[in-house]
């Protein structure tokens, strides 16, 4: 069984707080490397450590907020090779238009090479390469679709919260994952739709998720980050699963 290596190109959120980047990780197996969110600072993170875009073979989006979403427009349109992209339901009509917004008529050009783009039904498993992948809903408005992502790949389980409250559905798939990557937005403010560590803390220990990493954190849950007991992301990263 081999490993799965994951870095941590951005672990910020939406405003930059510690001034990270926001978020993106980069998967890689012994056949692709794959991206886990790409949001708007991602490309700008990816030169920063000498990663090129089109070693990219796949990218997997658990959201359409600007911070997991918005760095797609110009990772397209710096790419030559082909690509597969999978998320939320809506993402083609999302993806045209973040495009068009961004660079006008850019969805119109046809690439030398094809762009896939997915959209992940809940709880059906999709096959990409060598991942296999499940997204299941995450804690938001039907109207604004977020997902978990649950990604099997070498062997190894990896289970992504995305932006969420605790859902007794992220602790079922995380029972048996070797490793939960989860945000921690706060360290015990409640805020809608998204995770605070103090209930984090409490429902990992009730689930026996075996190893967790907080990410997408407050400047408030970053200042606390040594409370935590779980390892914390930053920017650079690298850790074996």
């Amino acid at each position: 069984m081999s490993t799965v290596q994951l870095k941590f190109l951005g672990c910020g959120d939406a405003f930059g707080s510690g001034g990270r980047f926001q978020s993106c990780i980069l998967g890689k197996t012994e056949t692709c490397k794959f991206l886990v969110d790409c949001g708007a600072s991602s490309l700008v993170a990816m030169r920063q450590r000498g990663i090129d875009p089109n070693d990219i073979g796949i990218i997997l989006i658990s959201n359409f907020h600007g911070d997991h979403f918005g760095g797609l427009p110009c990772f397209l349109l710096e790419r030559i090779w082909g690509l597969m992209v999978a998320g939320p339901s809506g993402l083609r009509k999302k993806l045209r238009e973040v495009m068009e917004v961004t660079f006008p008529g850019s969805s119109k050009i046809k690439g030398k090479f094809p762009l896939n783009v997915e959209e992940l039904s809940l709880g059906c498993p999709c096959w990409f390469g060598p991942l296999h992948v499940r997204a299941f809903a995450a804690e938001h408005p039907p109207e604004d679709p977020h997902v978990h992502l649950r990604i099997e790949c070498s062997g190894k389980v990896i289970v992504y919260s995305g932006d969420t409250e605790w859902t007794e559905t992220l602790e079922r798939i995380s029972r048996d994952a070797d490793l939960l990557v989860t945000e921690a937005y706060f360290y015990e403010k409640k805020i809608k739709f998204h995770m605070d560590f103090r209930t984090l803390s409490q429902r990992v220990a009730k689930g026996g998720v075996p190893r967790v990493v907080i990410t997408h954190m407050s400047e408030e849950m970053l200042a606390r980050r040594g409370d935590s007991g779980f390892e914390c992301a930053d920017d650079g990263k690298v850790i074996e699963v």
